[in-house]
């Protein structure tokens, strides 16, 4: 296992304030740059898993992905928190400040530092696609519940993912999302609804194309 060297960013790196029961759903990501997709991501599943809270956790970059066209983090979590503008949201880099590489570090470290609070793990059903090659994804879904919001392109080849049928027997009826964050991991509910055909890696295909005048 490899650790980032922790980078600690006032008012960048900080873990949003939250209380004992509450129901907080996490959403991580690169957002390289964020979009109106994910913030459409962010509203739907605040609504339908009810929810207290909901993180936007903007990643020091994935173990995924090539970093070579990575944004600063302090410039991510900046668009971010100007894009999103729901009280209940809060965006953070606060996985730099510990170092973390991957999400199951980053789960691992809330639910045992957090045990009185109701974590959920969110992400795009292209996340779930790929589901099976993320580091110790079972332990993710052992560790919490998950919320999978349906994405352009992914919609019929995510419900059949290696993932998706390791998972199957713990999947719940889309009308059980609002218990979702009360449920005992493993749990996870796949939602449908409003979808963007927007995405980081084309927005800045576009950039890179533009010529200045």
């Amino acid at each position: 296992m490899t650790l980032r060297h922790p980078i600690r960013i006032p008012g960048i790196t900080a873990l949003p304030p939250s209380g004992p029961g509450m129901r907080i759903g996490l959403f991580g990501g690169s957002f390289n740059p964020i979009h109106d997709g994910h913030r459409l991501v962010v509203e739907e599943t605040l609504r339908r898993l009810d929810l207290d809270a909901l993180w936007v956790l903007v990643t020091p970059g994935n173990p995924l992905k090539n970093h070579s066209d990575l944004a600063p983090l302090a410039d991510r979590v900046e668009a971010a928190r100007t894009l999103l503008h729901n009280p209940k949201v809060r965006v953070t880099g606060f996985e730099a400040a510990h170092g973390f590489t991957y999400s199951w570090q980053t789960i691992r470290f809330l639910t045992q530092a957090m045990p009185d609070r109701h974590f959920v793990w969110i992400m795009g059903a292209d996340n779930l696609v790929d589901f099976n090659h993320w580091e110790r994804w079972r332990d993710i879904a052992a560790m919490v519940p998950m919320a999978i919001y349906v994405r352009p392109g992914s919609g019929r080849r995510a419900p059949v993912s290696m993932a998706a049928s390791a998972l199957s027997r713990w999947r719940l009826d889309e009308s059980d999302a609002p218990r979702l964050a009360q449920s005992k991991a493993p749990a996870w509910v796949y939602l449908h609804g409003r979808q963007s055909p927007l995405s980081s890696s084309a927005i800045r295909a576009r950039r890179q194309h533009v010529k200045p005048k």
